[in-house]
């Protein structure tokens, strides 16, 4: 069986001289004063994560939530992510999945350049090369369907950085 550390977990497995940072409060509780958007994104993300396959997709809302900084959602997805069976292996790889890329398959490591891609958008566009590579892993309803679970957690992640929301205190399958 695998464990989960809760944010309290982690202060008991500190060396009781060596306390923790203590923890923020969030900036806003955004879905009380935007119920109609926060449902919008819970049935967007439902239709988002459609044929998707389940550890294809905490991996890739993982990779996201790395590259957009958001502590909370690191903490629901790599929390789910365990719950369903991942391996801390490749949880603890997926930083650095370019230089582990033997942890991963063809198709994860097409999807992750892909979030790549799709998350930093920095050049300004998804390089021809990356989304040529994609579609030879994904069918066309595949990569569709990718593409907007991307879309979806960047969606997220922007909430939950900037109302800067806490980590520490999510259960898997908390909110499905």
């Amino acid at each position: 069986m695998t464990t989960h550390t809760t944010a309290t977990e982690a202060t008991a497995q500190t060396p009781a001289d060596t306390p923790l940072a203590p923890e923020h409060t969030p900036r806003l509780q955004w879905t009380e004063f935007a119920p109609e958007v926060y449902k919008a994104m819970v049935r967007l993300d439902a239709a988002a994560r459609k044929g998707v396959d389940p550890v294809l997709l905490e991996l890739v809302k993982i990779r996201a939530s790395q590259l957009n900084h958001c502590a909370f959602c690191l903490d629901m997805h790599t929390k789910d992510a365990f719950a369903a069976g991942e391996s801390v292996e490749r949880i603890v790889q997926l930083s650095a999945w370019e230089e582990s890329r033997h942890f991963y398959t063809e198709k994860e490591l097409a999807a992750l350049a892909l979030t790549e891609a799709v998350t930093v958008l920095t050049d300004g566009f998804v390089p021809d090369e990356v989304y040529e590579t994609a579609a030879r892993h994904f069918d066309e309803a595949e990569l569709t369907q990718l593409i907007a679970a991307i879309t979806v957690i960047n969606a997220w992640n922007r909430f939950g950085v900037t109302c800067r929301l806490v980590a520490g205190h999510y259960t898997p399958g908390q909110y499905k």
